[in-house]
């Protein structure tokens, strides 16, 4: 099951460094100005081998006449509405400010787990201070430095403490196949043509996560789960912020399928959001088939399709080993060609090379081409072995892995492609002590 973790607050007290922080990465743009936060970030966090999503969102304004502001406001209400757990940042230099107790009185109503962190908290001076939060009325708070990282270990120790459980999958052992996409580019048309009007082919099988009903698909020889979000929402609620609204549903539906089937729209081209969900699939360790739907809008020439193909390819490097599919949903142009891409991908998915034929193709491979000497120190690789975990993992036993650089672990990673099948599939490099 997903679990989410949203960051809220007034612009500019310290969301996204803490963010990125928790991602230990640096995708949330830090900037003394306020308002900067205008998309939404989202990243992994792992804490003592517990796994979540956050979401870093805009700074909350109330009653701004600022466009950027007003967006930003719906995506804290839907952040509210989709997080299990909300971190409610704010900022002891500052003190409380009137926007805190505006958005304190909303978390106070949202029925969900609201952790008060107080940040800027770098001495003694400032605890102190970080008192008066007391009277926002939401209990205990976590005083911490984003910037320096004091006081986060007691914060995220206190997050994975309240996650929810996860709940045992009371579901079939299908592959499960997610539709994602922005919003308007035929995911609901592909469902539709796939499943066809015989509705006996079709059995909706309640899951046990908050938002994912898992629907059977077992026609033509194919027998695998669709995962489908949609109609969940009341259209009344869907009036909010709807490309803020895919995201957080991406999220969810990503963690919860096998393999992601990612619609493009053919008549756009790859967009930035597009980019987002790509790299959610791959941190994610999830199959990938890019499907560019309308198909049949484009006035095309002899090379058009490998003219579009290439530009994709090369907006995702190097991660460029995956199916692509050029479809119309609503005329069922090659939408059954679909159906054999799965099957490849899921092989792929769950391939084991046997031990002996690994070490036979890749020891060959690093023997001929061996890591480059750092500092005079020459890394020796005597031995690669499968992991026994979900997706394709492989361990590289060497002396020194710590000189193994990110170049290196792609050209292992592309020759390992070039020998084996696993187009479509993320696969992990580790290179570990002998």
């Amino acid at each position: 099951m997903s679990r989410i973790v949203a960051i809220v607050g007034r612009p500019n007290v310290g969301k996204s460094t803490l963010f990125n922080r928790l991602t230990d990465s640096r995708d949330a743009i830090v900037d003394e100005v306020s308002g900067v936060t205008r998309d939404r970030n989202y990243g992994k966090c792992n804490w003592n081998g517990i796994d979540f999503s956050v979401i870093d969102t805009g700074g909350y304004v109330e009653n701004s006449d600022d466009i950027f502001e007003e967006e930003i406001n719906k995506q804290v209400l839907l952040a509210i509405e989709e997080a299990d757990i909300i971190l409610f940042m704010v900022d002891v230099m500052v003190g409380i400010h009137e926007l805190d107790k505006s958005v304190a009185g909303m978390l106070r109503k949202s029925n969900r787990k609201v952790i008060l962190v107080v940040n800027k908290v770098d001495n003694n001076a400032r605890h102190i201070d970080a008192n008066e939060f007391y009277s926002l009325g939401l209990g205990n708070y976590f005083a911490l430095s984003s910037m320096n990282g004091s006081g986060t270990g007691d914060l995220l120790d206190n997050i994975v403490e309240n996650l929810p459980a996860q709940d045992p999958e009371e579901v079939p052992d299908l592959p499960r196949i997610a539709i994602v996409g922005r919003p308007n580019v035929g995911k609901s048309s592909l469902v539709n043509s796939l499943l066809g009007e015989e509705r006996n082919i079709v059995t909706p099988l309640a899951g046990t996560t908050r938002d994912s009903i898992f629907t059977r698909y077992n026609k033509f020889q194919h027998d695998f789960l669709l995962v489908d979000t949609a109609g969940l929402r009341k259209k009344g609620k869907v009036s909010e912020d709807i490309e803020f609204y895919s995201v957080m549903r991406a999220i969810r539906t990503i963690e919860n399928s096998d393999i992601c089937l990612l619609l493009i729209d053919g008549t756009r081209g790859i967009e930035a959001q597009d980019m987002n969900i790509i790299s959610l699939i791959q941190k994610n360790s999830k199959g990938l088939i890019i499907l560019v739907n309308k198909w049949d809008l484009i006035e095309k020439e002899n090379n058009t399709s490998k003219i579009f193909e290439k530009e994709i390819r090369d907006k995702t490097a190097p991660f460029t080993d995956y199916h692509i599919l050029f479809i119309s949903a609503i005329n069922k142009q090659r939408i059954f060609n679909i159906l054999e891409l799965i099957e490849t991908v899921n092989k792929n998915r769950t391939r084991k090379i046997p031990t002996s034929e690994l070490n036979e193709v890749m020891l060959d491979i690093v023997k001929r081409t061996p890591p480059p000497a750092i500092k005079g120190k020459y890394v020796k690789i005597k031995y690669v072995t499968q992991l026994p975990i979900y997706t394709p993992a492989f361990a590289f036993f060497c002396n020194l892995p710590q000189y193994v650089r990110e170049p290196y672990r792609r050209y292992i990673e592309n020759r390992m492609r070039e020998r084996f099948e696993f187009t479509g599939v993320p696969i992990k490099i580790f290179f570990r002590k002998k």
